[in-house]
């Protein structure tokens, strides 16, 4: 009963009123009572079968939504199991590809190009037109795109996907070796008939890293490994070390600094090249977000030969030159006025020098006499790799590696050894660029390069055919369409190819979407991002304040150099140079 009746019928107990009229008074309240609960009763039923109907909807709407992805006709059934199984594939590859970033990250190299292998051969393998599924197309180029930009930043660190090989002055550096007396004296015998454009001396200093380099089995490794890749450079560092007016046997310095690998990297530093400038280092070659020229063996020893010669002419002795080529024309000349001794070997004796430059300049004295007495010292039987040669011709506009090498039949892999300054597997488009070719391939590529349109060079490749060849065979291998190809070509899609030598392939360039901030992605790396946006490692870093290598998946990064307000005088500070230890690091001063 509703509590305002039950009120009511107290209130007229209390009250003196004549029995008929109470008794009608509450005969007609419990009508009343009668009328709400039948109400009340109504309205309970009336929500409960509300209920019921949305559920029957819901129920209703849910079959039919669940039963929707059963399509009705084979085609529809058929497309509905491709997008399974490319969902699917894409799930696999980009569980591969993770797995490949996280031991190229531990620096399990090989373990890493097992993985982005496999992640690629599950896209190419898998019986698909890639180009013909939107979405599978778009995953293949993304990682394609990623694994090939890794690998040129393995490139820089060693062999690519393969763990670099130490230089003379990595493994020298934190040894002690005992000074052999005997060996010692036949140095000092033979130095009297040594023929060398640089003072050579014979101290215990010398003497112990000669032998350590010859006794030592990983000092000699290291030693006839770089002295065989010297030969590859050998005659195109003397030329260069002769043109500018210094000493030819500073060719023994890149021994030192890199062993002769012009895609040497220090991680600790970012010192790269043969001859292992830093970025921004005075006298280092030129450097975009297309090529760094510090990677280039000709630019960056004309540029060693021009610096070197300018500690020399400031400092007037090789060995300090050799000292300040390391630790800085400053700190050597700091050190000079405090001692006031111009001589390497008085600064040695009053730890006027650090550790690394200590023995930075009696290693590469040790691999010198060494180099010019190589049946003493057991080097009599390297086997040099052969000399560079090759031909050159200027571009004004992008082109592909892959094209270039199609172009002149050759490698892809012997293309990009010959281009090791390119960072993007590509000429730049907006800047000249020396492109080498191997010998003898210039006019050919001249006769071949007019066929492809100028704008479509850098993604665009050169097909030789082979004997029976058709244009689906063609269209397979490069993933496009015949009708792409044909129309390219201004074939039939029926043409017999039997008269034509090649074919130009459409191939389209993965698409980039025009940004100034960027959403970081799992599986993405700084290295990747930079190259996807065509900017360097080193402006990604700058612009979002950045040290380490890693990057958290939905951290925004600007991809283009953000607007800053100068900072006030008072609040500019000046950037201080240091160097740590085992780091090149060689600044003008």
């Amino acid at each position: 009963m509703p509590q305002f009746i039950i009120a009511f019928e107290r209130k007229l107990r209390s009250n003196r009123l004549s029995r008929p009229y109470n008794n009608a008074i509450r005969s007609w309240l419990r009508e009343l009572d009668r009328f709400f609960v039948l109400h009340i009763r109504m309205v309970v039923f009336r929500s409960a079968l509300i209920v019921a109907l949305a559920a029957l909807f819901s129920y209703s709407a849910i079959a039919q939504s669940a039963a929707a992805p059963a399509p009705q006709s084979s085609a529809s059934q058929a497309a509905y199991l491709q997008q399974r199984r490319v969902a699917q594939i894409i799930q696999d590859v980009e569980a591969a590809y993770q797995n490949g970033l996280d031991n190229y990250h531990d620096g399990h190299l090989a373990a890493a190009k097992s993985n982005f292998d496999y992640a690629v051969d599950q896209m190419l393998m898998c019986g698909i037109d890639i180009k013909s599924d939107p979405q599978l197309n778009a995953e293949f180029e993304r990682i394609v795109d990623a694994v090939n930009t890794l690998e040129m930043d393995a490139l820089k660190q060693g062999n690519g996907l393969a763990a670099a090989e130490p230089t003379p002055v990595g493994v020298a550096n934190d040894v002690t070796f005992p000074v052999d007396p005997t060996i010692r004296a036949e140095a000092e015998a033979q130095l009297k008939t040594t023929q060398s454009d640089l003072p050579l001396v014979m101290n215990d200093y010398v003497a112990s890293y000669i032998n350590f380099f010859s006794k030592s089995k990983t000092g000699h490794a290291t030693i006839v490994a770089s002295l065989d890749r010297a030969g590859r450079y050998k005659n195109m560092i003397e030329r260069v070390l002769k043109e500018e007016g210094v000493p030819q046997d500073l060719i023994y310095q890149a021994v030192a600094e890199s062993g002769f690998r012009p895609q040497a990297v220090n991680p600790r530093s970012g010192a790269g090249g043969m001859w292992q400038f830093m970025p921004g280092d005075a006298y280092a070659p030129p450097r975009s977000a297309w090529y760094d020229q510090r990677f280039d063996p000709e630019a960056s020893t004309r540029a060693y030969a021009k610096y070197i010669k300018y500690l020399y002419n400031q400092l007037g002795d090789w060995y300090l030159a050799m000292a300040a080529y390391d630790w800085g024309a400053g700190n050597i000349q700091r050190a000079v006025e405090r001692t006031g001794f111009a001589d390497f070997w008085e600064l040695y004796r009053r730890n006027n020098l650090p550790a690394e430059t200590k023995n930075y300049v009696p290693i590469i004295l040790a691999v010198t006499i060494m180099a010019k007495n190589p049946k003493q010292y057991g080097l009599d039987d390297l086997t040099p790799d052969p000399p560079l040669v090759d031909d050159t011709v200027e571009t004004n506009y992008s082109i592909g590696l892959p094209l270039v090498a199609d172009l002149v039949d050759a490698p892809i892999q012997e293309v990009v050894a010959l281009n090791p300054s390119l960072l993007r597997g590509a000429t730049p488009p907006d800047d000249t660029y020396d492109l080498h070719l191997p010998a003898g391939t210039k006019a050919l590529f001249e006769k071949r390069v007019t066929e492809v349109p100028e704008d479509k060079r850098r993604y665009w490749r050169y097909h030789t055919l082979a004997a029976n060849e058709t244009l689906e065979d063609v269209a397979h291998a490069f993933h496009v369409s015949v009708s792409e190809i044909a129309e390219v070509n201004q074939l039939a899609s029926t043409t017999d190819l039997s008269g034509i030598d090649a074919v130009i392939i459409p191939v389209a360039p993965a698409s980039v979407r025009s940004t100034t901030v960027y959403n970081a992605r799992r599986g993405d790396t700084l290295v990747t991002i930079a190259d996807r946006f065509g900017i360097t490692v080193q402006q990604l870093r700058r612009w979002n304040h950045l040290s380490g290598s890693a990057v958290r998946p939905g951290r925004r990064l600007y991809v283009a150099e953000p607007t800053h307000i100068p900072a006030s005088p008072h609040h500019a500070s000046k950037r201080k140079h240091s160097r740590s230890h085992g780091t090149p690091h060689h600044t003008a001063e």
